[in-house]
């Protein structure tokens, strides 16, 4: 703890605050928002696991709470793919430096963003699509997400809407499926050494701002609509890349 700054530490409690609350509102998205905004006060090597850290415990509730939900059928097609691209991820996590991490984060974003206003603005339907795509979906989505905290998941959000899951099947099979991916993601995080005693100490301190920011954000999940939250949230992403590619 002695390398961190007051500020530094000030940003990071407040940035898990913010992205546990669109986490909140949205049910996705707590890697996407905290590690680009991480990014500017500490390397992506500390902010990734102690976010996948952070994630895991919550996602560890809604398992428990929401199992009798699981839409297993879609479950055992992505899980296999979700494993095999979470190792790649880590083996390449392990293997760039922080700068190379930030500009493909950078650039990441900008292009995911750009997406999701595209989709809004345009107001394009609802897609479908066949099992076939679990295979690709799940190991791109599980390999995003092990080298940025975060983003890949919308990969999979995206395919769970277009399979016509409802809303409660939607989330405890998001869940469990990222439960999974977590358990091998923070078994390598922890095996290339990037839990440290710093790491763990952040992570018991930043427990109840990831519990009260969950709560917040489902409060007022109920009071904005989802087409002006996901225009928000994707203006928010644009800056974030732009800045992590001009930083």
């Amino acid at each position: 703890m002695a390398e961190l700054s007051y500020w530094q530490l000030a940003w990071i409690a407040a940035v898990f605050f913010f992205a546990f609350v669109v986490r909140g509102m949205s049910g996705f998205g707590a890697g996407m928002i905290a590690v680009p905004l991480l990014a500017f006060a500490i390397p992506l090597q500390l902010a990734v696991p102690l976010c996948s850290l952070l994630v895991f415990v919550l996602f560890v509730i809604l398992v428990i709470r929401d199992r009798r939900e699981v839409v297993w059928s879609e479950l055992r097609l992505l899980v296999p793919p979700t494993i095999i691209g979470a190792l790649a991820g880590l083996w390449l996590f392990a293997m760039l430096d922080n700068r190379m991490l930030v500009m493909m984060l950078g650039s990441f974003l900008v292009l995911y963003a750009s997406y999701m206003l595209a989709v809004s603005v345009l107001g394009l339907p609802q897609l479908r699509c066949s099992q076939r795509w679990a295979l690709p979906v799940g190991f791109f989505g599980s390999f995003f997400d092990t080298l940025f905290g975060g983003g890949g998941g919308t990969l999979v959000v995206i395919y769970i809407n277009a399979r016509g899951i409802g809303r409660a099947g939607f989330r405890a099979t998001v869940a469990a499926l990222w439960f999974t991916e977590m358990i091998t993601r923070i078994g390598g995080y922890a095996w290339a050494g990037f839990y440290d005693a710093r790491t763990l100490v952040l992570f018991a301190l930043l427990l109840p701002l990831m519990w009260a920011g969950t709560v917040v954000g489902e409060r007022l999940g109920n009071r904005v609509s989802s087409d002006t939250f996901t225009r928000i949230l994707a203006v928010m992403l644009l800056a974030s890349g732009a800045s992590l590619l001009a930083k």
